[in-house]
């Protein structure tokens, strides 16, 4: 069965997702702007026994296709520590950014070192890529950039997770995008199904609810129905709920 459901902001998940509606929860496991490792949460057992779907979101800071040291070495141990603190709340799945290489590198530097990350490792719960809105040197903005990873990662236990905002702020045609997807990849493990402040091509992620954003709702509806795989709404808190109602009975109808 699909599953709707949201990324939560506050310190109970829980209760956050019968606020909302939600039947999964997206969480971040430490803080997302930083660098420190998971602690066990005080609500783990709640989590686990909720029989909420759980996807955990790496931090924004991880970038494993970095040529610089400093970053990429520290972001290959940050996935490891949060797909182990994601297996141990029964996770779906762990997000982690595409990432990208600095001005001036070899895009096939950067699209390497996610291939030695997979290659060096293996991780209890699979690692979903997750699309990128902008960025001349990103690893995974445009379908003609996630073929290349996919030729050095599809090999492994790996998946994809697809933000319609993201598709559309890289000027992607969202009515196809899933077929065209999965010409690449073969699967979509989850869809980000969130609007956009910005119109089609402008490579901003500001993401916004469907009631305002720039992004036709049934649009992002059709996404999802397309794809067939769990969905997060990562708008706005005020209009989450109302989002994920649209969402459902979208999908219902």
């Amino acid at each position: 069965m699909v599953l709707i459901g949201a990324h939560t902001h506050g310190d109970d998940p829980v209760a956050t997702a019968a606020e909302l509606g939600a039947q999964c929860v997206q969480l971040f496991l430490a803080d997302p702007q930083g660098w420190k490792k998971p602690v066990p949460r005080a609500d783990a057992d709640a989590l686990v026994a909720s029989g909420l779907g759980i996807y955990a979101h790496a931090p924004y800071l991880v970038n494993v296709a970095s040529t610089n040291n400093r970053i990429r070495i520290p972001s290959r141990n940050m996935i490891a520590q949060h797909a182990s603190a994601a297996a141990d709340l029964g996770a779906r799945g762990l997000v982690v950014h595409g990432g990208h290489v600095g001005d001036g590198d070899d895009i096939a530097t950067g699209i390497d070192n996610w291939r030695k990350t997979f290659e060096r490792a293996t991780f209890p719960v699979r690692v979903l890529v997750e699309n990128t809105a902008g960025g001349e040197n990103a690893c995974a903005r445009t379908l003609d950039r996630i073929a290349l990873l996919w030729d050095a990662i599809g090999q492994y236990d790996v998946g994809l997770c697809l933000d319609t905002c993201h598709a559309w702020a890289a000027g992607e045609d969202l009515e196809t995008i899933v077929d065209r997807v999965r010409a690449i990849t073969g699967r979509i493990d989850l869809v980000h199904a969130n609007s956009s402040r910005d119109d089609a091509g402008s490579q901003r992620d500001r993401h916004a609810g469907y009631a305002t954003g720039t992004i036709p709702p049934e649009l992002v509806a059709h996404v999802v129905r397309e794809a067939g795989c769990d969905a997060i709404v990562e708008t706005p808190p005020e209009g989450q709920a109302a989002d994920i109602a649209f969402l459902r009975a979208a999908l219902a109808g």
